[in-house]
C-alpha cells in the first residue's frame, strides 16, 4: 500500500518554531482534515537536528538545470545527499552544487524539481489527507499555517 503526505516546512532552512506553537499547528490541521468530507491518518510535527531533505518521494520524477535546463538525474542528486550529508553527518544546507548536465555551479534550492522539494529542520508531516475535492492546502490554509508557527510555510506533496 502506499501513502500520500503534505509536508509543511518553514521558508526558511534553519529556523524551527516552539513546541507549543508546533502544537497548534497539529492541532489545526487535524482540524482542516476533520468531519464528514475529510479524513487524515496521522498528523505529526518532526523537529531535526540539522538542515533536512524534505523530498516528495516518487512525485519526484525530474529536476531541471536552471542554468542550461538540462536534465539532472535522479540518482546524481540522491547519490549527492547521501554521500554529502547523510553518510557525513553534515547539515544539508543550500550551499552551492556543480551540476553534471553543464557544470554551472547552482545552489541546492535552485535546481527545478518537477515537484517541489524543502530543505529543513521542521516539517510538520500529514499522512493519506482526504477532502472533498481538495487534497493540498490552499494559500490561506498556508497563511494561517504560517501565523500559528510565526514563520511562513511552503508544502511539499510526496507520495511514497
Amino acid at each position: 500500500m502506499s501513502d500520500s503526505y503534505i509536508r509543511l516546512v518553514p521558508t526558511s532552512e534553519d529556523w524551527q518554531p516552539t513546541g507549543e506553537a508546533a502544537a497548534s499547528v497539529a492541532a489545526y490541521v487535524a482540524e482542516l482534515f476533520s468531519g464528514s468530507d475529510g479524513d487524515v491518518d496521522e498528523v505529526t510535527c518532526e523537529f531535526y537536528e540539522r538542515v533536512t531533505l524534505i523530498d516528495a518521494g516518487e512525485n519526484t520524477s525530474r529536476i531541471g538545470c536552471p542554468h542550461c535546463d538540462g536534465e539532472v538525474s535522479l540518482e546524481w542528486f540522491l547519490d549527492l545527499v547521501e554521500e554529502n550529508y547523510v553518510e557525513t553527518g553534515e547539515d544539508l544546507t543550500l550551499r552551492d552544487v556543480t551540476v553534471p548536465c553543464c557544470g554551472w555551479v547552482v545552489p541546492l534550492d535552485e535546481l527545478r524539481y518537477e515537484w517541489p522539494v524543502g530543505f529543513a529542520r521542521f516539517e510538520v508531516c500529514i499522512m493519506n489527507p482526504t477532502r472533498a475535492n481538495k487534497y493540498e492546502l490552499d494559500a490561506g490554509e498556508l497563511d494561517r499555517v504560517g501565523a500559528l508557527l510565526g514563520h511562513p510555510v511552503t508544502q511539499v506533496l510526496a507520495h511514497y
